[in-house]
């Protein structure tokens, strides 16, 4: 009994305190190492109460540190085609632009959705649908505030080409922001991807920006909360054309009801 009790208590305490993202672990335990060390070193010389409040001031750093990397699990909504939100933050811009130039595609304008993590934010990225990377591309830039719409071409991002298994192509990029110097992107071109599946981290304020395919109908509105892996940004079979046969029978069945 006491054992089925103790499995289920670490079950919980799993299921509330998500797992650490691979790309803040150092940062997080540095953290912890530099304040034990402070903390017993200042009272190996007799700053007990130095030493304590030092080591109050650091084992709060350390916590935020490990909230800000955290990487909770995510279950995306079933269905094909559908484009979740690729982070945590605030819809805060939704309009027409062509795709990062260095990743050689159509420069086409199509609808770009840029969402904006605050410090508060889950700092991971997730692939917006299933599908094969097919461009990976860094450019370096300027870290202005990533809330700032220049922010998209001006500061230093990583951009990702993605064919869907439903065949369009969607490209996702982590920009760099004020605070933020420091992307991390954990695939490569060829990669295959799931739906809501992590693949990347940028360290602090940050931005992510997601271009749909042209002329698919947006389901945010700017002001909107979204949740990585979750929040549902398009739905790509909503805009594509009915079989042949089935537009017949629609079009039929229309006029025999006037």
């Amino acid at each position: 009994m006491a054992n089925g009790t103790s499995a289920h208590l670490a079950g919980l305490i799993r299921q509330t305190m998500p797992p650490l993202h691979p790309g803040g672990r150092p940062i997080v335990l540095g953290a912890a190492a530099v304040t034990a060390a402070a903390r017993f070193g200042l009272r190996a010389i007799g700053l007990r109460r130095t030493g304590g409040i030092v080591g109050r001031i650091g084992t709060v750093a350390t916590l935020a540190s490990a909230a800000f990397f955290r990487a909770p699990h995510r279950v995306p909504p079933p269905g094909n085609g559908l484009v979740v939100a690729p982070a945590d933050g605030l819809v805060m811009l939704i309009e027409e632009a062509a795709p990062p130039p260095e990743l050689g595609l159509d420069p086409t304008p199509r609808p770009r959705v840029s969402i904006f993590l605050s410090v508060f934010d889950v700092h991971v990225q997730r692939s917006p649908l299933a599908g094969t990377v097919t461009a990976v591309a860094y450019r370096p830039g300027k870290f202005l505030s990533a809330d700032l719409d220049k922010a998209s071409s001006d500061n230093e991002r990583n951009s990702l080409a993605i064919r869907a298994t439903t065949g369009e192509e969607l490209v996702v990029t982590q920009i760099a922001g004020l605070v933020a110097r420091r992307i991390v992107c954990d695939v490569e071109r060829g990669a295959a991807l799931q739906t809501g599946q992590t693949y990347g981290l940028i360290r602090f304020g940050s931005r992510v920006d997601t271009y749909l395919p042209p002329g698919t109908p947006v389901l945010v509105r700017v002001g909107q909360r979204s949740i990585g892996g979750e929040t549902v940004l398009a739905d790509l079979g909503a805009g594509a054309p009915a079989p042949d046969g089935l537009a017949e029978a629609s079009s039929g069945a229309a006029g025999s009801s006037v």
